[in-house]
Order: C-alpha cells, then sequence, then structure tokens
C-alpha cells in the first residue's frame, strides 16, 4: 500500500506550538504517513505561496491538516500572513471543489470556556480533537483512521429485500415498540418495567388473531399453515428474548407470573374460534404451533440458564381456560394442553411423500438458529415436560408428546441437567422440575417402561431411553 500524502497547515504561534506540530507530524511519518511539512520541505528560494497552492490543490495530496489555536484561527478570520494566504486557498477548496474528506482541522487550543477555536468557514464542520492529554490517544488513533480511509464503523453491505415482502400482504403483530421498551426496562432495573411487560403482553395476546386462519376448504391448506407459521418468525424471536431478559435480569416472581398469564391467555387461540362453529380442525393448527414452540422456549431458556424456579412455576401452575368448545365448561389444565396434535402436517407429509417421522420436529430444528438457544437446549426441555407429565399423571390426556426427541440420537447419553445431577447438590436443585424427591420416586415408571407396561413415545420403530438420557443410575451418587 502506498503511503497517503499528507499536509499541514498550521500557524508559527510560538515556539511551544510549533515543537508540537513537529511532534505530531513525526508520529504521523512513524505511522506510515507521507507527511509534508513547511520545516522539512519549504528551504530557502522557493515560493512560500506556489508551495502552499501546491500541496492544497495537488491530486497526490490526498488529506490536508488545518492545526487550529487562538492564532490561526484569528489570522484565517482576518486574512493575515501565510495562514491567510493559505485560508483563501484551502477555504475555496473546501466550498467548491474537494470531496468532504480531504481537509480537517485538528484543535490544538481551546478558550476558556471550554470551545476549540476554529475557522469561520469551518464552524459547522467535524474535527479532531488532540488538545486535552487524556484523549490524545484516542483522537490520534481517530486521525490515523481518517488518514488512511478506515473509519471505526463502517456501512454494511446493502442486504436483499425481505422475501415476505414478495409473499403478498405482510401480517404484523404490532409489538415491536412495546417489546424494546420491555426488554430495556427489564435489562435496566427500571421502575416502569412491569408496566412495559403488561403492555406487551396485552398488545401480544391482542393482536395475535390477526394471524386467525380459515380454510373454507381451501386446497392445499396445509401451505398456508406452514406460511403463516414462517410470518410469525420475527415475533417469536422477540417473544425468546424477552424470556432471555427476564431470565438474566430479573430476580422475584412477578414476570414469570405475568408470563403464566400470558400463556393462560393466549391458550384459547389453540382451541377456541370466533363463530364456534362451521371451521375446519386445521384452521387452529397454526395457533398450535405457535404456543407450543414459545412455550418450549421458555422452559429451556429458564432451563439453561438454570433459573429452575421460574420454570418450576410454569409447569407446576395450572392453567384456566373459559368457554373452549372442546371442554364444554371452564377447566383448570396443565401446561400439557400447549401440546396439541396437528392434522394439517400429517395432511402435508402425506401430500408431497415426505416421508418425514416428525414435521412439527423438522420445522422446530428449522427455526432453531441465532437466538441464543441450541435445539439440545429444546430437547432438553422437551424431555423434562414429558417425564414430568409422566410422572404426575397415568392420564394420557395430559402427556406431553417430546416431539423433538426423534431427531436423539439411538445411543444418547444424559442431558446437561442430569448429568450434572451425579452431584446431589445440583440434584437437589433440579429435582422440582420433575416433581420428585428422589431419584426412587421414578423407579416404578422406569420398570414399567422396561416391562411394556407403559408406552414410550414411538417414531416408527425409534424410541426413546429415559433411564440413558436421565442418567438414572449415577443422579444423586456424589455430594
Amino acid at each position: 500500500m502506498t503511503a497517503p500524502k499528507l499536509f499541514i497547515s498550521y500557524s508559527w504561534s510560538n515556539p511551544e506550538h510549533e515543537k508540537w506540530v513537529l511532534d505530531l507530524a513525526t508520529q504521523l511519518r512513524e505511522s506510515g504517513v507521507d507527511v509534508t511539512l513547511d520545516k522539512w520541505d519549504l528551504r530557502e528560494g522557493h515560493d512560500a505561496v506556489a508551495f502552499m497552492e501546491q500541496m492544497v490543490t495537488n491530486a497526490e495530496v490526498k488529506k490536508v491538516i488545518i492545526v487550529a489555536d487562538r492564532t490561526y484561527a484569528a489570522k484565517a478570520d482576518g486574512r493575515e500572513g501565510g495562514v491567510g494566504t493559505e485560508t483563501q486557498i484551502i477555504s475555496k477548496e473546501v466550498y467548491e471543489k474537494q470531496t468532504q474528506d480531504k481537509f480537517v482541522v485538528v484543535v490544538a487550543e481551546k478558550d476558556e470556556e471550554g470551545k476549540p477555536f476554529l475557522p469561520t468557514y469551518y464552524k459547522s464542520r467535524i474535527y479532531i480533537d488532540l488538545s486535552e492529554p487524556d484523549k490524545y490517544g484516542e483522537e490520534f488513533e481517530r486521525l490515523l483512521r481518517w488518514v488512511f480511509d478506515k473509519p471505526l464503523y463502517e456501512k454494511p453491505e446493502l442486504g436483499n429485500k425481505p422475501s415476505f415482502l414478495d409473499e403478498g400482504e405482510h401480517v404484523s403483530l404490532g409489538t415491536t415498540a412495546s417489546f424494546k421498551r420491555a426488554v430495556e426496562a427489564i435489562k435496566n432495573n427500571r421502575a416502569y418495567a412491569s408496566g412495559a411487560l403488561d403492555e406487551y403482553l396485552s398488545i401480544f395476546v391482542k393482536n395475535l388473531e390477526r394471524f386467525r386462519l380459515a380454510s373454507a376448504g381451501e386446497e392445499n391448506f396445509d401451505e398456508t399453515v406452514v406460511g403463516n407459521i414462517e410470518k410469525f418468525l420475527p415475533y417469536r424471536n422477540e417473544a425468546i428474548q424477552l424470556f432471555i431478559a427476564i431470565s438474566l435480569y430479573s430476580s422475584d416472581n412477578e414476570f414469570i407470573q405475568k408470563i403464566h398469564r400470558f400463556f393462560e391467555d393466549i391458550a384459547p387461540y389453540m382451541f377456541k374460534h370466533p363463530s364456534n362453529f362451521r371451521y375446519s380442525e386445521c384452521d387452529l393448527d397454526n395457533f398450535k404451533f405457535i404456543i407450543h414452540e414459545l412455550f418450549l422456549y421458555a422452559i429451556a431458556i429458564f432451563i439453561k440458564h438454570e433459573r429452575f424456579d421460574k420454570a418450576v412455576y410454569l409447569l407446576e401452575q395450572g392453567y384456566y381456560l373459559q368457554g373452549i368448545p372442546r371442554f364444554n365448561q371452564d377447566i383448570l389444565t396443565k401446561y400439557s394442553i400447549f401440546c396439541d396434535h396437528m392434522k394439517s402436517l400429517e395432511t402435508r407429509n402425506q401430500r408431497l411423500g415426505l416421508q418425514r417421522a416428525s414435521l412439527r420436529a423438522d420445522l422446530l430444528k428449522q427455526r432453531c438458529a441465532g437466538e441464543g438457544i441450541d435445539f439440545r437446549n429444546l430437547m432438553q426441555a422437551d424431555f423434562v415436560l414429558f417425564m414430568r407429565t409422566e410422572i404426575e399423571s397415568q392420564n394420557y390426556s395430559e402427556w406431553w408428546f417430546p416431539v423433538t426427541l426423534v431427531y436423539l440420537e439411538r445411543f444418547s447419553g444424559p442431558f446437561e441437567i442430569f448429568a450434572r445431577s451425579i452431584s446431589k447438590k445440583y440434584f437437589d436443585k433440579i429435582k422440582s422440575l420433575l416433581a420428585i424427591n428422589s431419584p426412587s420416586d421414578m423407579e416404578a415408571l422406569l420398570i414399567s417402561y422396561k416391562e411394556r407396561k407403559r408406552d414410550l413415545p414411538r417414531w416408527g420403530f425409534d424410541t426413546i431411553n429415559p433411564v440413558a438420557i436421565l442418567g438414572y443410575e449415577k443422579l444423586a451418587t456424589r455430594p
């Protein structure tokens, strides 16, 4: 790379200032800048005016530094001496000919009020301040970046137009502004954090209606369901970041209580249509996927960040549902209500001849990218949700089907929280997730699996091994 050529314009204000400029020129040359300075390059017999004009107008001189102090500013404005001559040349170039990045003022002195001495023609332009010793290093780096055209912040490459803009009507949940306020308030423990969270959640619950579908006998309706789920992705990502903020920055139960009520409020979208009649079972499949995914992420996030108390709160509290046609009465149900069959994906698998073990698991895996949660975190949460329903109930109507475990390797070892639970201290932290007091509380259930008296989740010929996933034989065997 050719060294950039640079000219320094300054005033011979006093010996100390001249030494300051000489030191600056030396530092620049030592940093790879080809500096032209009158003390080095203007000799006896040279035409001083021609020298200055050549330095300012010469296309090979890419950069010009104007070192401004009290004397320079006064002479520039009064057009006095050599500075005045240079000012006439420079100001004309700045205003009429040269690009904005050839000239910069370097402030060497400020007045009693801390204002820099600047030539009048430069008042509105950005300068570099080398007048304060404490900030000299930082500002000198700015100067070098300007000389070499290597700014600290560069504009990113222009991306492609979002694909959803070409996919017909765009559906917006309308939560983005309230989401940003809520997350900022939670992270910074603002007094209004509770209210900001309420605002976000209430807008989410109300506007989720915008994503409602109606098949009306539409052919290939599964395409519509999958497309709708895809359009919801930005708002799922907002919810994930909110859950993470609560997990990392909230120490009390107030926010998790609000999240519990949030899931309680969106649950009816899975079962209730405004018309209450004449609608297809598949019409609600997008909501079934969206809400199941959100709940799975909430549990995965709280477990990942070891906020087991928050996860347990969502698991042990009931969810009160009113006016749901399927139940013919108001009910208090368990979290398993969020795991409901999607007929449209079953139809899609058959229609396209995909022969996939679980399209739902495929979608969850494809969408698990870039949000700080690994797919294995989701599988761990899915297994916890499954095992808790197994331990608490013999009623298959309250069963949680762990769809993501179709991706679990046949001979997979224990998930992280169970591997760590070889320690009794750690086991005591996580045991409430499964609603047990000791590993032996699961023994009868595990024996029933082994003797095939109780069914395990199955995908074709594949199933899971809870004993191995739990690392059961080693649980709580060490201090």
